[in-house]
């Protein structure tokens, strides 16, 4: 078996485990709601449509009585919305144990966000980097996750996930074409700027680590990738071309080539969940070219390890967003 052989039924007990996963409704989202619910944990869901995500909770409900599912608006476009969604989730809950930034889109062609940033980087990043921060008081208020790192309670640190991509290996950071406009529109490749999105996803992820670490919080950050899951997420792209050859080709291709959005998910709840991880892990699939099987830590490219380009979209990203963290600058 390729990977560490590690699947869902290894997931330990998650009751008085508070989660908020994004993008909850569908695909990986959903699955990884699904499991976390089905141990035990209060899942947050945060669904850009309540409706959907109504439905997620019936489906779900019809696969397991674990747990309890709390459906929430959330427009990662929509920076306004990400901070009345991150009021709302402090105002219901006492602390929070777990993050799953995992919402996104791909390859969609050039449009912005209502706050004037490039459509992809401003869901995929932008959005969870605002989410975050203004989570970040009640993740270091939450009690943590069972038997990680645990201390004599039996929990360890709260957790931040966020969910980037092989693809990253094609992103660059050249961050200042994130901020729209006539240039950035002119030079758009949309398979650039979803790669671009997803080494944010990376440098975030790992500059969030270092930052808490040298911060001494009681909070630790991850980054994982799906593989190639059979998800909606590839077919957003076609659909928004009005292309049925490519929308066809899509789904030939994930019939074909794609594991399904379970496993897919799995790489998302390990890093949630795993005891035998400290922090700043990169998790994925163990199979072949890293699209397929079970979950193991594994290695993203150079440039997201470059702690210059973290600190310079760190920068970039407070403020565009208006979020500053309150965390100290990494040793």
């Amino acid at each position: 078996m390729f990977g560490s052989g590690w699947n869902e039924t290894d997931v330990s007990d998650l009751d008085g485990v508070t989660a908020v996963v994004t993008g909850a409704n569908s695909g990986i989202g959903y699955e990884a709601t699904r499991i976390l619910a089905d141990h035990g944990a209060t899942v947050v869901m945060g669904c850009r449509s309540v409706n959907r995500g109504a439905d997620a909770v019936s489906s779900i409900r019809d696969a397991t009585a674990s747990g309890s599912l709390d459906v929430r608006e959330l427009d990662l476009a929509d920076l306004d919305s990400v901070a009345s969604f991150a009021t709302v989730v402090d105002e219901a809950y006492d602390g929070l144990d777990l993050l799953v930034n995992n919402a996104g889109v791909m390859a969609l062609p050039y449009e912005e966000t209502g706050d004037g940033f490039e459509y992809q980087f401003g869901v995929n990043h932008l959005g969870h980097f605002a989410l975050t921060g203004h989570l970040l008081d009640d993740l270091r208020a939450g009690e943590g996750i069972p038997s990680a790192g645990a201390d004599d309670d039996g929990r360890g640190p709260s957790r931040v996930v966020t969910v980037s991509s092989g693809l990253h290996e094609r992103g660059d950071a050249e961050f200042e074409a994130a901020a729209g406009g006539e240039d950035a529109a002119a030079d758009y490749d949309r398979w650039d700027a979803y790669g671009r999105s997803k080494l944010a996803n990376l440098l975030f992820a790992y500059e969030l680590d270092r930052r808490l670490a040298t911060a001494g919080a009681s909070v630790r950050s991850f980054a994982c990738h799906p593989g190639y899951a059979d998800t909606n997420l590839q077919l957003r792209g076609p659909e928004a071309d009005g292309s049925r050859v490519k929308r066809l080709a899509m789904r030939a291709a994930n019939a074909v080539l794609a594991q399904s959005a379970a496993a897919g998910a799995l790489p998302t709840v390990y890093a949630a969940t795993a005891p035998d991880l400290s922090g700043g892990e990169f998790v994925g699939p163990g199979g072949l070219l890293g699209m397929r099987g079970a979950p193991e830590v594994t290695e993203s490219n150079e440039l997201s390890r470059d702690r210059e380009a973290a600190a310079d979209l760190w920068e970039r990203s407070e403020a565009w967003t208006g979020v500053a963290y309150d965390l100290p600058e990494a040793r």
